[in-house]
């Protein structure tokens, strides 16, 4: 199972996007376009890991959780990353999201659990491309650039499996578990 810990908007933030997006969905039909209740804003991508390394996570980042402190953020414009990926960025309370974030890493690593280090991009993905889509990705990216969210508190920190593969489906997502930031409901 691929595992990765996420940050997840709130649903009214999430309709509040998805709403901006009715045109490209439309136009775009043919993107492989995530399901609104999978979006979310990976910490730490943790990779391909035996479901037996779950309850060493669990109390370590129930933990971490219980420590930090909820964060406001808002979704804000659209991009894309290497004409292939459709994003949306994240505005707010960056600096304490780039610490939650090493601090989850550096939670993952006292497991004894390797992971592939990459740097915090904080994003939300809406879409993906194939060869030949590069133009949709950037015209759907462009459409997204007055884009700018309410504020929304991030109350939970996720852990999360994915099915990811390399068949045309949908990917899908699973909340694991989650944990009550300090401050969260």
């Amino acid at each position: 199972m691929r595992l990765f810990v996420a940050l997840a908007p709130p649903d009214d933030a999430k309709d509040e996007l998805a709403g901006a997006l009715q045109f490209a969905y439309e136009k775009y039909a043919h993107l492989r376009w995530n399901r609104i209740e999978d979006w979310h804003i990976t910490l730490a991508f943790l990779g391909e890991l035996p479901v037996t390394l779950i309850p060493l996570l669990r109390p370590a980042l129930a933990r971490l959780a219980a420590g930090r402190p909820s964060l406001g953020l808002g979704l804000d414009g659209g991009g894309h990353f290497d004409e292939r990926l459709l994003w949306t960025g994240i505005e707010g309370e960056l600096d304490g999201l780039h610490v939650l974030a090493e601090d989850v890493r550096n939670s993952v690593r006292a497991c004894g659990i390797a992971f592939q280090e990459r740097p915090l991009r904080p994003h939300l993905t809406l879409a993906r491309g194939r060869r030949g889509q590069q133009a949709d990705i950037l015209s759907a990216a462009a459409s997204l650039t007055d884009f700018a969210g309410r504020t929304w508190q991030a109350e939970r920190l996720h852990l999360v499996g994915s099915n990811i593969g390399r068949g045309p489906g949908v990917i899908r997502y699973r909340d694991i578990e989650s944990w009550r930031l300090a401050g969260g409901s």
